[in-house]
């Protein structure tokens, strides 16, 4: 994992003994001034205190500060929960001699449990001390919760003559399917870019990225994604009407679409890496209607586990996911080079061994055309195996 540092952002990564001793859990990011930054955030009803404040924050002011606690994701914890979010932004206003709402809160791990403010604040001091700007690949580390490894991705270009840096982390193992209007993700580029631009490659990004992903089905309370440039490239990267250099916005889409496939190749128990791509659609939606509805089948998900082509599954996923008039029989499903349905039933040449060979494969491809339009879709997901019912009856353990 490459460490690679963006100009105007300094970070630290700390063990403040939230839920487990000499692990890190405690992440200080401090933007230089005039730094801009976008931010979309889950749209779970029971959305957690942090990002309750951090969304009120953000909308009043350009943030200097980001905090980020794992072990203890302070959501079902109502107004005590707000308070303790807050009581960190002043903690590090405090600290860093900024105002609270130049902080934003961020928190993932068990719901449910207060937050331990006082191990936080104490910890504080040393977080702030330690700042400094090689230090991204230790926060990414740092925001770990059931991850195996830290995600972190990073480009580097050349426009005008001038370059440019973008360097994200995320973390995110279950518990995933993000609908951003427990997954973080934070990514920062030293491009010069209006707030009106930022919020506009924030939301096209997130859609084409971490929104098509799904380990288990379950949006998280804590959700977010945020979006930083510091401005210190003199790359000529917007122009006036707002559109971006094509190699910028390249390298752009290139670092959110690799941490988002991270986040699904480290997904909990997760043997498979699975793409469900779905073409020949009147539209977007019913295109994401059937690949979510393949994607998130636990027994399709079980079947990819086992290897086992089991192709009768995908087809009956497919029928359930609620499209209207579906001509079945103009219906195609592929397991990689490998057509397995046509006319409504199994494909004539389809062979089990051939099906084998493709489900045998540790990265597989879902195939299906619905041959009612000309909008597609992919969905990237991963097995369902013993290890991810273990990880998750364990997680409190």
């Amino acid at each position: 994992m490459e460490n690679v540092s963006v100009e105007g952002v300094r970070s630290a990564a700390i063990s403040s003994g939230i839920r487990y001793a000499n692990r890190l859990d405690l992440v200080l990011f401090e933007l230089a001034e005039k730094t801009k930054t976008a931010g979309v955030f889950t749209l779970n009803a029971f959305c957690a205190a942090p990002i309750t404040v951090a969304r009120r924050h953000i909308a009043a002011v350009s943030p200097r500060y980001l905090l980020i606690n794992t072990g203890n994701a302070n959501a079902g914890t109502g107004l005590q929960g707000e308070r303790d979010a807050i009581a960190c932004c002043e903690a590090v206003a405090r600290e860093c001699g900024v105002n609270a709402e130049q902080v934003l809160p961020f928190s993932t791990g068990v719901i449910g449990e207060l937050l331990p403010i006082d191990k936080i604040v104490g910890a504080l001091p040393s977080a702030h001390k330690a700042l400094a700007v090689d230090q991204i690949a230790a926060a990414a580390r740092g925001i770990m919760t059931t991850d195996t490894r830290p995600k972190m991705v990073s480009r580097q270009v050349v426009v005008e003559g001038h370059q440019v840096t973008i360097s994200g982390i995320a973390k995110g193992s279950g518990m995933i399917k993000p609908n951003m209007a427990t997954m973080l993700s934070y990514i920062f580029t030293d491009a010069r870019l209006t707030q009106s631009t930022l919020d506009r490659l924030l939301r096209e990004q997130v859609a084409r990225s971490f929104n098509r992903i799904t380990v288990d089905g379950d949006t998280s309370t804590n959700d977010c994604c945020l979006l930083s440039a510091t401005g210190y490239s003199a790359a000529p990267v917007e122009a006036e009407s707002g559109q971006c250099h094509a190699i910028f916005e390249e390298a752009l889409a290139d670092v959110f679409r690799e941490l988002a496939v991270e986040l699904i190749k480290d997904a909990e128990g997760a043997t498979k890496f699975v793409t469900v791509a779905v073409t020949g659609g009147l539209d977007s939606r019913e295109c994401l209607q059937v690949g979510y509805a393949v994607a998130e089948s636990p027994l399709v998900k079980t079947a990819l586990f086992a290897s086992d082509p089991n192709w009768g599954r995908i087809l009956a996923a497919i029928g359930r996911a609620g499209l209207d008039n579906l001509d079945i029989n103009a219906v195609e499903v592929w397991l990689g080079n490998t057509r397995i349905v046509e006319n409504g039933g199994r494909d004539a040449h389809y062979t089990e061994a051939a099906g084998q060979a493709e489900m045998d494969k540790n990265e597989i491809t879902i195939s299906i055309s619905l041959a009612r339009g000309d909008v597609s879709e992919k969905i990237f997901t991963a097995d369902l195996s013993y290890d991810y019912v273990r990880i998750n009856a364990d997680y409190r353990s």
